[in-house]
């Protein structure tokens, strides 16, 4: 593909901010022809603040698929749409990129794969972790041998609590704090041990009442689990709704001949005290006020400029993305986490079967 890859948004609210960060970063490779979103402010709102110009709008996304000319459909939705939207545009030619996780269910993972395979078209998995400079680093200091053979791993995403009211619900968002942010270690894990897990074992709050704070969430509001992989290594994944001052996005990695700590969110370069407050400091940060952190180019950080450029030049050069990328990723990224709902529920520890 010569041209610049034709993209259509669908979903104007905050998963779309940090797509749209990454498309006017590579305008060299993309341009967005089309935003849809149900509520007309959202899309110009979010064309405003990235000065998007000459753009088709719909406020119903089955329009947008039918009538804008695009390569690919990018789909920053809640996450029990993932399922229709995808298969609709596939049906209709187009190449998908969707947000984590893939799908609120096993079943309609599959029926997205086997879409795409149907079209002869592609699906992309948005996870951002796997281009965070950080942990790209931290990669390479494993790789040069500077901490030994590598042993056991701790993962961690942990906030107060989504912003989402569709994480609220089973139905609209496919678990509890586990699918919303632990998928993010899950699918960065699985991506370094190439989707070779053995057996797992995990508990959750159990959702409810049940739940440490989120009384009203019929989700967990917090979950852990130990991995095993295939190479014999290990790891502690934990995500959580009930941490609060800011978004905790934590790594680290016990080696033979060492150890390292990786802190996502809150290595900033920069350490500010006010008494007034900064108008933002990092995401989900309930206050701003005394000494802060505050981020500096946070989308870049975290990975999502580097993940729309890398989707971009596989849909320009027609090939698949890198592994933790690609649709089956975030079809066995969704597998674990069942897997962890599975032995929260039933106090068991669940088997890799395909691996055994």
């Amino acid at each position: 593909m010569d041209k610049k890859v034709r993209v259509l948004v669908v979903g104007a609210a905050f998963a779309a901010n940090l797509h749209v960060e990454g498309y006017v970063r590579c305008p060299e490779l993309a341009t967005i022809v089309g935003l849809a979103d149900k509520r007309p402010e959202r899309v110009k709102e979010l064309a405003d603040r990235y000065g998007l110009k000459d753009y088709a709008q719909y406020d119903d996304w089955k329009d947008a698929i039918d009538n804008v000319d695009c390569d690919v459909v990018d789909i920053c939705l809640p996450n029990f749409m993932h399922h229709d939207v995808a298969v609709y545009a596939f049906q209709k030619g187009r190449h998908v990129i969707t947000e984590k996780p893939l799908a609120t269910t096993l079943e309609d993972a599959r029926e997205m794969l086997q879409a795409a395979e149907k079209a002869g078209k592609r699906l992309y998995y948005a996870e951002d972790w796997l281009f965070a400079p950080a942990l790209l680093k931290a990669l390479d200091i494993v790789k040069e041998g500077a901490i030994g053979k590598p042993l056991y791993y701790r993962a961690r995403e942990c906030h107060s609590g989504s912003h989402s009211p569709f994480a609220q619900t089973i139905a609209f968002c496919g678990g509890g704090c586990m699918i919303h942010l632990g998928c993010h270690p899950i699918s960065f894990l699985l991506a370094l041990k190439e989707n070779k897990w053995t057996e797992l074992m995990a508990m959750t709050s159990g959702g409810k009442e049940n739940n440490l704070v989120h009384k009203q969430m019929e989700g967990e509001d917090w979950s852990a689990c130990l991995i095993k992989f295939q190479d014999g290594t290990s790891a502690l994944i934990e995500a959580n709704y009930v941490t609060k001052g800011g978004m905790e996005d934590v790594f680290e990695v016990y080696g033979t001949e060492g150890c390292m700590h990786v802190d996502l969110s809150f290595s900033s370069p920069i350490n500010v005290f006010s008494i007034p407050g900064l108008s933002y400091t990092v995401e989900k940060a309930e206050i701003t006020t005394g000494w802060s952190r505050p981020a500096v180019d946070e989308k870049f950080n975290l990975g999502y400029v580097s993940e729309i450029r890398h989707f971009m030049e596989c849909i320009r050069d027609n090939k698949d993305a890198k592994i933790g990328l690609r649709g089956i990723d975030g079809y066995e990224a969704l597998k674990v986490v069942q897997a962890i709902y599975k032995s929260a529920r039933e106090g068991v520890k669940v088997v890799n079967e395909e691996l055994k």
